[in-house]
Order: structure tokens, then sequence, then C-alpha cells
């Protein structure tokens, strides 16, 4: 099997060891075209977390997540410079697969592995306890946290957005591909998109000291 012996959240439930074995996990490598490159960042203190999709191949070869045209505009929609961002201490990003999944037959990208949240998620949760939101961003989100309270489409679930608060916020993925449903749904930029940032300032204004 491969990745034996790194596949699996450590005993202990220090948030430095559950991510250090995540990063180390290889248990979908015979899956993954490029190969285990797992990305992920936490640390304690975070109050924000970002749950998106799976690294792309421009993730997957700088190791950093977000470090593409989408997170260019996942950042603006977010209203913070890449020095917050990418400060683990306040923001946690923990996508639903770590690792770039590969092409399907449309020349899109795989799902994200199905492995790979139900393993990991819990334990680093578990282990943040300080994050107060946690924005859904895509349908592979949503469906794993917001389940039966998901509406029958992601336009739906993003405009119910009031009935997720205060832990969870939808978002759509900020892809490129997607200007033209930011184009049909207005209601996004004059109406979420305030609350948002709103919301994102307050997580990230300073780092919640423990007691």
């Amino acid at each position: 099997m491969a990745g034996k012996g790194k596949s699996r959240p450590p005993a202990e439930e220090s948030l430095e060891a559950i991510v250090a074995a995540a990063r180390a996990c290889t248990l979908c490598a015979d899956h993954l075209p490029l190969g285990p490159r797992p990305v992920l960042r936490a640390e304690e203190g975070a109050r924000l977390m970002i749950i998106g999709q799976a690294p792309g191949t421009r993730v997957h070869e700088s190791g950093v997540p977000w470090d593409d045209r989408s997170g260019e505009r996942l950042r603006d929609w977010l209203s913070i410079p890449s020095e917050t961002f990418y400060d683990p201490g306040k923001v946690a990003i923990v996508p639903m697969g770590f690792c770039y999944p590969g092409v399907d037959a449309r020349g899109g990208d795989k799902p994200p592995r199905p492995e790979c949240a139900p393993l990991w998620h819990p334990p680093l949760r578990a282990a943040l306890p300080a994050v107060e939101l946690t924005l859904l961003v895509g349908l592979y989100a949503q469906r794993h946290y917001l389940g039966k309270a998901r509406k029958d489409s992601l336009t739906e679930t993003v405009r119910a957005w009031r009935e997720y608060q205060p832990a969870f916020l939808p978002l759509p993925h900020p892809s490129w591909r997607n200007t033209a449903w930011l184009k049909k749904n207005p209601w996004f930029e004059s109406d979420l998109l305030p609350e948002l940032r709103r919301q994102v300032k307050a997580m990230v204004r300073s780092r919640r000291t423990r007691t």
C-alpha cells in the first residue's frame, strides 16, 4: 500500500504534528499523476479557515496555496493583502484535497480525492479551536460541510449564505471560468461581498492570544 506509515493523523493532538503528518501523506500516490505534494497551511490562533477544492498544476509546482489567478480573485473578494492571506496564524488554508488530482476527460481538473477530507479535516479542525468563520469555496466544500442543508445548486446555496452563519459562508469558486456566473448574479458583488469583507476583516485584525 502506497505511503504506509505516512497516511494517518498522529496520535498526539499537536496541530504542528498533524500538519506535518498531512504534508507527508502518500495515501493517494497511486492515483496522482504528478505524485503527492500536499498543500495546506495552518497555525494555532487562526480565526479564519478557507476550504477550497484541490491544488492546480501551478500550486503543485510552487507548494503555495492559491498561487494562481483564482487566488488573485479570491484575495480581491476578501480585500486582504497577500501577507495577511498567507499568515497561517490568521488564515488556515485547508482544501478538500491536498494534492493535484489530475485532469478529467473534458480537460478540467478532477475532483479532490475522496480519501483526503474525511481523514485529515476532523483532526485539523479539532486542533484549530480559534476558528470562528470557515469559507466554503466551491461545490465540493459545500457538499461536505453543509450536507442536507445545502440547496439544489451552488447558486442557491451561495444566495442563502445567511442561513449558514456564523460558522460558514459559502462562495463560488473564484476561477476566471466563473466570470459569466458573476455577471449573471450581481447580488454576489452588491450584497455578499461587503459582508464577506467585513467579517474577514474582523477575523484577521489581530491574532487571538491564548489564555
